[in-house]
């Protein structure tokens, strides 16, 4: 970790920060000298209830059996690596993308940042959370296969030998730990609980007893180790879903019906805080909305079915978040890729890698909820909704009615930031604005928000038109991390080549930029957006810009128009990114984008210059990523003017009805 990483978190930490990490550094120096660990204090008591009253059987059962075939093989799905050779069982330790081998040293002290000494961590912790425990484990459910059972058991035996307790990367983190500990859980139900026939015999006995003593290890450890600071975001929602969910599931020591309490009453505590009451992730992050809303949904289930629901206020927030995601999806399911997304999922309910996970948070909200509204997006009930809520309840989805009344989306959400301009709503004449004015994101380091303030999407039809560009990647090596999250990849402006808040890590901001909502408007006629953000008043000449979108719902076109306050000299651009399915060429003073039958017309100010750029690799520009390290050359139009104090600046967007 450099020096300079750590000198632009100091500026950012508080006193009581700097107390809590001393106290961690204490207790890892106590840990490593063999104290304060977790004993082997003997199971007793049952296991607690499954998720679901009926675990369901109504599958496809080849889909699984096919999933769980390639991973008893030693293929494993991993990011953009499609099908890696791992063996099977894999190296645990070893991280699959460089083949570089973490060392068996006391877990805590790895610095799993340097790629020379662990690899890519991510994809290594990737394997390490299990996933693929839970399809061997449901293909043991729907086939009553024997292999799969006993695939399930080589990857713990061999997890249980490589990564002995605190020692490696897999002992580092407690999220980590915590996902390990809920994939566990999942499968230890789908394997049939107490009674599986794994833990038949002498033999089962003691593979049922080491498993229950990596469990009480496992639970100790994130008990210890919470981010209540750096990382008290969703990786903190990850550590307390794991202690409450370890807990619940297995109840046999004296400590977990402490552990469940905490964690339960923690957990409730920061859902309701890391998400605004009008359900907007306070990460700024799309993907990780779907990810703490999916967090909230197994907390609750497997909360509510071990007779410790939460209160009403909870399931209040997680239905705002979902009909956050309900009213920014577009007629065909898409969702604006906002702030940083790394693919992860908590549980991996379906092997499909491409499961529409927002209509499937509306298809298990529309039946948790009763909203027929979720209904119309989710169109479907998918597998996972499936798994989650049990057979009956994919019958009453079916049989649902719509409603008499139709349900329009929100258009305001101002605790969150986001604004949605529309017309012709859920046809397939939709012409859908979702536009940012909210904060960079969650706690002082924001860690991922992106510098995209006063930026916007537009779908037509459901079709991408403008879109965010996605993450790419997390590598620091790189230049791409600093691409696809500052401001030059988002559909807003640029001052001097710099971006609106300032970077001083690849998951810290020690100067955020601040938007403002000055006004917002809808009618039947038209949708307008006043706002402003201060990112650049931190120049030595201070620069505002000030951005106003107008929705004509009649015209079908969008004004946009930039207002830039300045004294002196400053190099501006306007940046414009189109999706990869989008044919975009020049004509005179505007550009033409062709896109699934549908032609739309940009005006730019004839005061600038344009370039199209396509798949530039240095400095990188025209790219869309839609998954981890996968990319896409796209087109990105850049309006660029040399201005010498005040300017404004006016494009125009035109929608054809297409075909």
């Amino acid at each position: 970790m450099s020096g300079n990483w750590w000198l632009n978190r100091l500026r950012v930490m508080s006193a009581s920060e700097i107390v809590h990490r001393l106290a961690r550094m204490v207790r890892c120096r106590v840990e490593k000298a063999g104290f304060a660990l977790a004993d082997r204090p003997p199971p007793k008591g049952s296991t607690g209830s499954c998720w679901v009253d009926a675990i369901p059987k109504a599958f496809t059962p080849a889909i699984y059996l096919d999933a769980a075939d390639r991973i008893l093989q030693g293929r494993f799905a991993l990011f953009a690596l499609e099908a890696a050779d791992l063996g099977f069982p894999p190296d645990w330790n070893k991280d699959p993308l460089t083949g570089v081998k973490a060392p068996l040293t006391f877990g805590k002290t790895i610095n799993y940042r340097d790629q020379k000494v662990v690899g890519n961590i991510k994809y290594l912790w990737e394997v390490n959370r299990h996933l693929e425990l839970v399809t061997l484990a449901q293909a043991w459910h729907l086939s009553g296969q024997r292999r799969y059972a006993e695939g399930c058991k080589t990857l713990l035996e061999s997890w249980f030998a490589q990564c002995p307790y605190m020692l490696g990367v897999n002992w580092n983190s407690g999220l980590e730990v915590a996902i390990r500990l809920v994939n566990w859980s999942f499968a230890w139900h789908l394997l049939g609980g107490d009674r599986s026939p794994l833990f038949a015999g002498d033999a089962g006995a003691g593979f049922r007893s080491r498993w229950l003593e990596m469990v009480f290890r496992h639970l100790h450890f994130v008990a210890g180790h919470r981010s209540y600071y750096s990382s008290a975001n969703n990786h903190l929602l990850g550590e307390l879903l794991g202690l409450l969910v370890g807990s619940l599931t297995w109840p046999l020591w004296r400590e977990t019906e402490r552990w469940s309490a905490r964690a339960h009453a923690e957990f409730e505590r920061e859902a309701l805080l890391q998400n605004t009451g009008d359900g907007v992730n306070r990460e700024q992050a799309v993907w990780y909305h779907h990810e703490v809303a999916d967090m909230m949904l197994i907390a609750g289930l497997i909360a509510r079915a071990n007779s410790t629901d939460f209160s009403p206020a909870f399931w209040t927030r997680l239905e705002a978040m979902l009909d956050f995601i309900f009213s920014v999806m577009d007629t065909r399911g898409g969702v604006p890729a906002w702030g940083d997304s790394d693919d992860a999922v908590i549980v991996r309910f379906s092997p499909d890698r491409h499961l529409p996970v927002y209509r499937s948070l509306l298809a298990t909200g529309a039946t948790l909820f009763d909203r027929a509204d979720f209904k119309r997006k989710a169109v479907s009930f998918d597998d996972k909704s499936r798994w989650l809520l049990g057979d009956a309840p994919a019958g009453r989805f079916e049989g649902a009615r719509a409603e008499k009344v139709r349900r329009e989306p929100r258009q305001s959400f101002p605790a969150g930031g986001y604004y949605v301009l529309g017309a012709d709503l859920e046809t397939d004449a939709e012409i859908l604005v979702v536009a940012d004015a909210g904060p960079l994101g969650y706690l002082s380091i924001a860690a991922h928000g992106h510098a995209d303030a006063l930026a916007f999407t537009l779908s037509v039809g459901g079709e991408a038109i403008l879109v965010d560009p996605g993450t790419y990647s997390y590598d620091t090596s790189t230049p791409w991390r600093n691409y696809f999250r500052g401001t030059s990849g988002h559909n807003t402006l640029r001052v001097d080549g710099l971006d609106q808040s300032v970077a001083g890590g690849s998951f810290l901001w020690t100067r955020h930029a601040h938007a403002v909502c000055e006004n917002f408007e809808i009618s039947s006629r038209a949708d307008r957006l006043v706002a402003s953000h201060d990112g650049y008043m931190r120049l030595s000449d201070p620069v505002s810009h000030r951005r106003e979108i107008v929705l004509d719902k009649v015209q079908r076109t969008l004004e946009v128009k930039d207002d830039v306050r300045c004294r002196s000299a400053h190099l501006v651009e306007i940046f414009w990114h189109f999706s990869e399915g989008c044919d975009v060429r020049l004509d005179d003073g505007f550009a033409l984008v062709a896109s699934a039958g549908r032609e739309i017309r940009v005006d730019w100010p004839q005061d600038a210059t344009v370039d199209l750029v396509r798949g530039r690799e240095s400095p990188p520009l025209g790219w869309v990523s839609h998954r981890m390290h996968e990319k896409h050359p796209s087109y990105t139009l850049v309006v660029t003017k040399k201005i010498d104090g005040d300017w404004s600046a006016s494009t125009r967007i035109s929608v054809s009805r297409g075909e």
